[in-house]
């Protein structure tokens, strides 16, 4: 069932839709905002659109490394039991 949570970012309140629990959508702002946050640091300005556009870019990058690793995991684990099947036939 989806549920509206409202959600703070930059200081703006966003209500949000969505089936996850209520302890996931808090994971997901707190992490949103503590990359937003380093970034501002980072900077050492308050250019919000910036901000914004390095913290995507930088979750995305995260994402895909993600994604390529599992990737990487999956093929190695059909090497390993194809390994294993040949290894029992024989």
């Amino acid at each position: 069932m989806k549920t509206t949570h409202m959600l703070k970012v930059l200081g703006r309140e966003l209500p949000i839709v969505s089936s996850a629990p209520a302890e996931k959508v808090q994971a997901v702002e707190n992490y949103v905002n503590d990359r937003l946050q380093k970034i501002t640091v980072s900077l050492n300005r308050n250019d919000q659109e910036l901000v914004l556009i390095l913290a995507l870019l930088n979750i995305t990058e995260e994402l895909l490394d993600l994604r390529s690793s599992q990737k990487m995991d999956g093929t190695l684990d059909e090497r390993v039991r194809g390994m294993i099947a040949r290894l029992q036939s024989a």
